[in-house]
């Protein structure tokens, strides 16, 4: 992959959604009774196939059968500084957003936390939360459904994408997706995060159309003939479900690997070497390990996970 891959769409402009419940959040209530559901867009200010579903269905009015429904546009900040000369950079401006729900009781020192103080309130009103997510490198698409079954259960309800991901989060910092209730075991909010593949290719919008024309239906806020028909697509023959074992971080943001590596690759034998951080091997620990979202490819910081490793289930 080149360094700055192709653009295959078109991306909105979402300015004229600034003005709404909170600036970039629109809050939909159907004034009958029913869960909480938000859908949300721009975790990542370079994620844009979320931000396509988004800016849509707020286009076309689309409102809640029941209950409440909550879009948001997480990191416009960051969106908005886009240049197609240096794509990856727009991920965020000071810090990751989605590092930063552990310590948001802690005093604001960053606009990605100002910002999730902002979006915090909304997200603890959520029963579900579907955050939609894209990938630097060519994946096929992944639901991260978090380590509670009751993710892993509404995954398999969607019937989409067909990989789902069963983890912990991430060393570096909470995720919106693991925050209050939603990583909570005595807790029925359920949250999901879907990777819709490569950040700018045309199929991760068909993607996030999908899963998300599939979430809002399954959690019964809004009917299948609210939403346009060519949205969802045919589900997989199948789902398979990954649990992560071991994350592997870079000491020093030297890790050399072994050779190119493919996201959801399936690798025989234990003892396999992946590569070497600061000299030292780094080896598959059992047999026939996945290779979750591996970011080996491409220039690495110190402390980076380089790759999360995971057996079927």
């Amino acid at each position: 992959m080149s360094d700055n891959p192709p653009i295959e769409y078109d991306f909105p402009d979402i300015r004229r959604w600034e003005q709404g419940d909170a600036p970039y959040i629109h809050v939909k209530e159907s004034g009958m009774p029913g869960p909480t559901v938000m859908l949300a867009a721009l975790t990542h200010g370079n994620e844009v196939s979320g931000a396509i579903v988004v800016d849509e269905l707020l286009g076309r009015g689309l409102a809640p059968r029941q209950g409440t429904l909550i879009f948001s546009f997480n990191n416009f900040e960051a969106y908005q500084r886009f240049d197609p000369n240096n794509p990856f950079k727009s991920r965020m401006i000071d810090e990751d957003f989605n590092r930063t729900w552990g310590r948001l009781d802690q005093p604001a020192t960053t606009r990605e936390t100002r910002r999730a103080q902002v979006v915090r309130p909304y997200v603890e009103r959520a029963d579900f939360l579907l955050d939609l997510h894209s990938m630097h490198d060519d994946c096929v698409p992944l639901m991260l459904c978090g380590p509670l079954d009751r993710g892993a259960e509404l995954a398999r309800r969607l019937g989409a994408p067909a990989d789902i991901v069963r983890d912990r989060g991430h060393a570096a910092g909470m995720r919106m997706r693991d925050y209050g209730g939603f990583g909570d075991p005595q807790s029925d909010k359920t949250a999901l995060l879907i990777e819709t593949g490569q950040h700018w290719r045309a199929s991760s919008v068909v993607v996030a159309k999908d899963v998300a024309h599939r979430f809002l239906t399954e959690t019964g806020i809004v009917e299948a003939s609210d939403l346009p028909a060519d949205w969802k697509q045919p589900a997989p023959p199948s789902q398979r479900i990954v649990q992560v074992t071991h994350a592997i971080a870079t000491k020093r943001g030297n890790f050399t690997p072994a050779r190119r590596f493919e996201g959801q690759e399936v690798i025989t034998k234990a003892g396999t070497v992946l590569g070497h951080d600061d000299g030292e091997p780094v080896t598959t620990p059992y047999d026939d390990c996945v290779l979750v979202m591996p970011a080996v490819n491409r220039p690495l910081r110190a402390g980076v996970t380089v790759v999360r490793l995971g057996r079927l289930i």
